[in-house]
């Protein structure tokens, strides 16, 4: 008679921890990847702005509307989708999402004009609205506790991948073939690749199943609030005051990403081709410095210090790119590196917002504080084109600077907030 050997319980705890393990990399993978592919879809069209002031006449101040329509559109989206993705589940919605890419970018290739060009912005922001509820409600649902802040982490990396990409990808097809129009084939072509991973893995990005991270011990937060009206969430201070911080902080990025590059062109006479990446550097030392910030968050108490430490490595940085004390080149370095200090601050920021929702609020809180970077976006980009229409270079690095710093002030006071919780 043969006996069965049966696994001790520490063996079975550890091959359901490799299961768990497993399940939350793919959830983390897939979610990282559609973020990615809309921060991709951010830069739909600023990258390519010198080729359409050639091809239709159009001045920065015009083109800044282009980003103020985006952000306009995906920032209302943004708050609204909140509670659709509480009532209908987040994977709908982000199916949704990328179908309104591949619009975004088939109207690009198609537009004749300055109104084509608005279309193409417009859809690209509608498909851009529901991206914060939904990632993080699929992420705050399906992660492991222990592993959030290195998804936070990997989310913003993917961002910041995204944007770092999408400058690369569209000035190199556009070159590649001779016209601007088949880098949005291409642009189109991503986003239907990505729609399909998503559909082919839908089981991992299944929000009606896990439990909301919120539940578990020592999660942050006002339960009184859950089974209170949906709209109670907007008394909170702190959710007022993380709006706050995503306006400023993105006012400043919304500086870097559409003028750096011609602002640095004013002010030191160098080439495109020595400032045109200047974007694909700031982002890609962000991911290096969200790498790192994913693993301070579980590490540190008062994230807002984290932020605050990081955002004012950024600040100098730009201050220093906007003096002229620098050379050309080592000021495009300088405004490429403050990318880190912005990276730092990404998964404690996410992680201070995560402990300021209340249960079961995830998508409306996320949607409504992630709708003033939205607002940050709009209202600064055409601010910003206009003191470059009027030679100011340098205040775009010092606008930018301003800007975060006032992102340090609204950090810290939601920090206090709920250190008195």
């Amino acid at each position: 008679m043969h006996s069965t050997t049966l696994p001790s319980n520490a063996a079975a705890a550890a091959d359901d921890d490799r299961a768990r393990a497993r399940r939350d990399v793919s959830t983390i993978g897939l979610i990282g990847l559609a973020h990615g592919t809309s921060h991709f879809h951010h830069l739909l069209l600023p990258p390519l702005f010198p080729l359409f002031i050639r091809d239709f006449g159009l001045s920065y101040s015009e083109l800044g509307l282009l980003v103020t329509v985006f952000f306009v559109i995906s920032g209302i989206g943004q708050a609204l989708s909140g509670f659709l993705v509480d009532k209908v589940g987040a994977r709908p919605v982000l199916y949704a999402a990328m179908g309104s890419f591949i619009a975004a970018s088939l109207a690009g290739a198609m537009a004749q004009g300055y109104g084509g060009l608005m279309l193409a912005a417009a859809l690209a922001g509608l498909g851009n609205a529901p991206f914060h509820p939904v990632d993080f409600t699929i992420l705050n649902k399906r992660v492991s506790p222990q592993r959030l802040g290195h998804a936070f982490s990997v989310h913003g990396i993917s961002g910041n991948l995204g944007w770092a990409v999408s400058p690369v990808f569209l000035i190199g097809l556009s070159s590649a073939f001779g016209t601007w129009r088949a880098a949005y084939l291409g642009s189109a072509l991503v986003a239907a690749v990505v729609l399909g991973l998503l559909f082919l893995n839908r089981a991992a990005i299944d929000d009606r199943q896990g439990a909301w991270s919120h539940q578990g011990a020592g999660a942050k937060g006002d339960p009184a609030l859950a089974d209170e009206h949906p709209m109670a969430f907007l008394r909170l201070p702190s959710v007022w005051m993380c709006f706050s911080f995503f306006f400023w902080t993105t006012a400043a990025l919304s500086a870097i990403q559409s003028f750096a590059s011609p602002a640095l062109g004013q002010m030191y006479g160098l080439p495109t081709s020595a400032t045109a990446y200047v974007v694909t550097g700031y982002m890609l030392c962000g991911a290096v410095g969200m790498v790192i910030g994913g693993f301070l968050v579980p590490r540190v108490a008062r994230l807002e210090r984290t932020i605050a430490v990081a955002m004012a490595l950024s600040a100098v940085l730009l201050l220093l790119a906007g003096t002229g004390w620098l050379s050309g080149m080592a000021s495009v370095a300088a405004a490429a590196l403050a990318g880190i200090g912005t990276g730092l601050a990404g998964p404690s920021r996410d992680m201070l917002i995560k402990r300021a929702a209340p249960p079961g609020a995830t998508g409306r809180v996320y949607g409504t504080v992630y709708s003033g970077l939205d607002a940050g976006f709009a209202l600064a980009a055409p601010v910003f084109g206009a003191l470059l229409d009027r030679g100011m270079a340098p205040a775009i690095f010092y606008g930018a600077a301003a800007a975060m710093t006032l992102g340090i002030l609204s950090a810290a006071v939601v920090g206090r907030g709920l250190k008195r919780a």
